[in-house]
């Protein structure tokens, strides 16, 4: 792992340095029209490589206490929830690759203010089929927890199911419920918008804020994404401290030549990665390693506090050019890396609900949370606020708004 990571630097190092280059690439992007892009829509295009297709792209992941989105369900169930597939046109049926594992990993941590460790305890994998004449793929279902590997099978849902293939799997002493299938992709955000107003900021284009709710447009508005929905009992989660903490990330891992699987794809929370790292060079790095790396990194450990300064230095640039101070940069990056979603289920979900001692959030991320607000106005340190797009949209407005949330697991929006 770290022998690719180092080569995928040294391959990007003997074009340009990457001091010289994280310069060019902010006045490049900050550009309403240039090629590379700043900070692309919650990771919905990331890392981007020729062989990386969309079903191999992770865009969100949701971690949620399943009462929160619906008061009738059990206090001790946890919904995880990954997106793939960005941009996927309606009534069109995509499908899973059958060449790839996607995976949510899982760590118990004692507290909301520990540590990230970045080593799951739990790993909750699926493998896909190839399609059937029903448009379904078989869906392989392994847990690995303390070195026991459990296997059962579900199936997707095709497009044109309205009801979906729900299904209920024992792994081991535990029962699991799982969805995977096409949903509306329920992200929001003007990102057209948020380039010019990032362009004016920085002295090189007209200065403009967002637009109206009447005017502001949703780029996701419309679109689908392959989704892995699954209800997991928090039983299955804990160590054996029970803790009621969990950092979790996904990972997509494909085949090579060898038959070896190679992580290509890892995702937390939203707008981290692909928010604060512009070269594309380094998001497939960081694509291809854990949130454990990174934890030695930031740490100072030998060899990945050398192999990881150039993208901890292009990181903090960006920070500092969004008109942090050197303290509250450093500080961000405490609070943002590694990169995982942390929920602390003793109390609501819900993205800006509670942060920790380092100030991050601690308490996942429901559906609808408006994690771009969220975002924009802590990396711009309270400039920025809104971009005036949410998910029902304004009314009247054509482009914005997201159909009704399902009231039943999988609780997303039935296809467009």
């Amino acid at each position: 792992m770290l022998n690719s990571l180092q080569n995928t630097l040294n391959r990007f190092t003997k074009r340009q340095t990457w001091l010289k280059l994280s310069g060019v690439i902010l006045a490049t992007t900050l550009t309403l029209g240039g090629a590379a892009t700043f900070i692309n829509a919650s990771d919905h295009d990331d890392g981007e490589v020729d062989v990386k297709g969309r079903n191999l792209n992770l865009t969100d992941v949701y971690a949620f206490r399943e009462k929160d989105q619906n008061p009738n369900a059990s206090d001790d169930d946890i919904i995880l929830m990954m997106n793939t597939n960005p941009r996927s046109l309606a009534r069109q049926q995509y499908y899973f690759s059958t060449n790839a594992r996607y995976e949510f990993h899982i760590d118990s941590v004692a507290n909301k203010d520990a540590n990230v460790e970045g080593q799951s305890d739990v790993t909750l994998r699926f493998e896909f089929g190839a399609p059937n004449s029903n448009q379904e793929q078989e869906v392989t279902i392994t847990a690995i927890k303390n070195g026991k590997t459990r296997k059962t099978k579900s199936v997707t849902t095709p497009l044109l199911d309205n009801s979906p293939n729900v299904k209920n799997v024992k792994l081991g002493r535990q029962n699991l419920t799982v969805f995977a299938g096409l949903r509306e992709d329920p992200f929001f955000f003007d990102v057209e918008q948020f380039f010019r107003v990032r362009a004016g900021a920085a002295g090189i284009g007209p200065a403009v804020g967002f637009r109206d709710p009447g005017q502001a447009v949703d780029f996701a508005s419309g679109y689908n994404v392959n989704t892995i929905a699954v209800r997991v009992p928090k039983r299955l989660l804990q160590d054996r401290s029970r803790s009621d903490v969990f950092d979790i990330w996904t990972t997509i891992s494909t085949r090579n030549a060898k038959g070896e699987y190679v992580q290509v794809e890892r995702l937390a929370r939203p707008g981290i990665n692909e928010g604060l790292v512009l070269t594309n060079d380094f998001l497939n790095a960081l694509n291809s390693v854990g949130p454990d790396f990174e934890a030695a990194a930031l740490a100072g450990k030998q060899p990945a506090a050398d192999i990881a300064g150039p993208i901890v230095g292009e990181a903090k640039n960006t920070l500092l050019a969004l008109g942090n101070s050197e303290e509250r940069a450093n500080a961000l990056l405490g609070a943002f890396l590694p990169d995982v979603m942390r929920i602390d289920t003793s109390g609501p979900s819900g993205y800006a609900n509670d942060l920790n001692a380092a100030g991050s959030p601690v308490r996942g991320r429901m559906l609808k949370d408006d994690v771009i607000d969220i975002t924009l106005s802590v990396l711009s340190n309270g400039a920025i606020t809104t971009d005036n797009v949410d998910y029902e949209g304004t009314p009247g407005n054509p482009a914005q708004g997201h159909q009704p949330l399902e009231p039943a697991f999988p609780y997303l929006a039935l296809p467009n």
